[in-house]
């Protein structure tokens, strides 16, 4: 296997927004991305309350992370996305889904909070990238 396998078993629900599971190959480079909110390089809350608007810049600061390791959001195997409890998640998907739209979708957890660590924002995304090289 030379690439990063990733699958939809019959029997599990099917989607186009995610797979169930995925293999890494041996010896390919695992890279972590931190949570990542929509802030700005200074630190400033970007979006105020448009989820919209944060959604786009919490993925856009974690393409620029993935980036820095030579990856892409191709190379993503796993997305973690957390919501403040009570955001319109259609918005916020739908800021971001035209960015991550693959034939082979990673994998994707999705969880409501009570916060975030940054005050104000709405959305916090990380995620686990592996490049095969």
């Amino acid at each position: 296997m030379a690439s990063i396998q990733r699958l939809r078993p019959e029997g599990l629900v099917s989607s186009p927004a995610f797979s169930h599971v995925a293999v890494v190959p041996p010896g390919a480079t695992t890279i972590y991305v931190g949570g990542q909110n929509a802030v700005d390089a200074d630190g400033s809350l970007v979006g105020a309350q448009d989820v919209a608007a944060q959604s786009t810049r919490a993925l856009e600061n974690a393409g620029t992370a993935l980036a820095a390791a030579g990856a892409t959001f191709a190379d993503v195997v796993q997305w973690t996305v957390l919501f403040v409890d009570g955001v319109d998640l259609a918005a916020a998907y739908g800021a971001i889904a035209p960015l991550l739209a693959s034939d082979e979708p990673p994998l994707v957890l999705g969880a409501r909070v009570a916060g975030l660590g940054v005050p104000g924002a709405l959305i916090e995304v990380s995620a686990i990238a592996a490049v095969v090289r």
